[in-house]
């Protein structure tokens, strides 16, 4: 398999997920932690006993809206190690992650050109999704490097976040691909487990515990292997949606930056603001008080999101506009053109038409 240098050059230095402050801010997406909840289920554990003392909701789980903090997320791995019987459980459950619940992010990882390309969109896009390691990736000569840091501090925590996470990078990885990866070493920075050999099994290549530092070694070489499922137009409307919507929250209020983001991580799948008001512990009065407070409304935000992926979409890719419709959080083609032209004054059509 050949090296593609224009494909490796452009993520060579680090890129390293942001964070919020705020470690009770219900700021981040529940995504992937399905996969973790659905394997201890499966293994007998209550599951109204994984969400004790956590402020959370068995119900959230399944909710693609639903938003969790920092703290809750460290909360819910302490209940997981207490009461797993299976102690492998991080990697066993990070094998059940699928593309297909990341929303418009999926898309654009799914679609993009290279490998290259689909993880560097995923190490810019991580914090939505609250991790709590800090996370980046580079290619240092051969050899690309995922590298995380443990900035929380989790003590016994450390393994089960670690396992859930290089599980869930291996089989994602796979997915993207559509064929097996591989990688060359895996060095962790703490002593190995009595399970230490399961380790190889999930992961594929060899482990070095007791490291000075945590990082996923493979072959750079295929950063520049084309993807099955490419489509570079749909995958650059996508990234270059997501980039701006994520500079656009970086100075607006917790409240506001927590709808969007929900909304971002699952488009096709809006909440009403009653639902969002409940997700987030508020009654819908106070909801809606406190976005007058912030200068909009939820409506307001909605559309927003709605009308700014649309307008991404009809110009950038050739996606049809029932296909749009549906990207766009519209179950229905003719409420879409009735909305996209209240928005803009122009139909779809020839809104694309005039845009070209």
């Amino acid at each position: 398999m050949s090296r593609t240098a224009p494909d490796v050059k452009p993520h060579a230095a680090p890129i390293v997920g942001r964070y919020m402050n705020d470690m009770d801010a219900p700021a981040h997406s529940m995504l992937g932690l399905t996969a973790l909840v659905e394997a201890l289920a499966e293994r007998g554990v209550d599951v109204a006993l994984l969400f004790a003392g956590t402020g959370i909701s068995p119900e959230a789980i399944s909710d693609p809206q639903a938003r969790i903090s920092h703290r809750q997320k460290i909360a819910l791995f302490g209940n997981v190690l207490r009461l797993t019987p299976e102690p492998a459980i991080g990697l066993i459950a990070g094998r059940r992650q699928r593309l297909s619940d990341f929303g418009v992010f999926g898309y654009a990882v799914m679609s993009s050109a290279t490998l290259a390309d689909a993880i560097a969109f995923g190490i810019r896009h991580v914090r939505l999704a609250g991790p709590v390691l800090e996370k980046s990736f580079r290619v240092e000569g051969d050899t690309a490097i995922f590298e995380a840091r443990d900035v929380m501090a989790l003590g016994a925590l450390l393994p089960l976040a670690t396992e859930f996470w290089f599980s869930s990078i291996q089989v994602l990885t796979e997915r993207v691909l559509e064929g097996e990866f591989r990688g060359q070493r895996l060095l962790l920075p703490y002593p190995a487990p009595s399970y230490a050999a399961r380790y190889e099994e999930f992961l594929r290549c060899p482990v070095e515990f007791d490291a000075a530092v945590m990082q996923w070694q493979f072959d750079a070489s295929i950063l520049g292997m084309p993807l099955p499922n490419a489509n570079p137009i749909t995958a650059d409307a996508c990234a270059s949606f997501c980039s701006r919507m994520l500079e656009d929250l970086t100075d607006e209020p917790v409240l506001v930056k927590t709808i969007k983001e929900a909304c971002l991580n699952s488009m096709g799948d809006l909440p009403r603001a009653e639902q969002m008001a409940q997700r987030l512990h508020l009654s819908p009065r106070t909801l809606h008080r406190r976005l007058v407070e912030a200068g909009t409304s939820y409506q307001a935000l909605i559309d927003g999101l709605r009308e700014r992926l649309a307008i991404e979409f009809l110009e950038r890719t050739d996606l049809s506009v029932d296909e749009i419709a549906e990207r766009s959080g519209f179950s229905d083609v003719s409420n879409f053109r009735k909305a996209f032209k209240k928005w803009t004054g122009q139909t779809p059509a020839y809104y694309r038409e005039r845009s070209r």
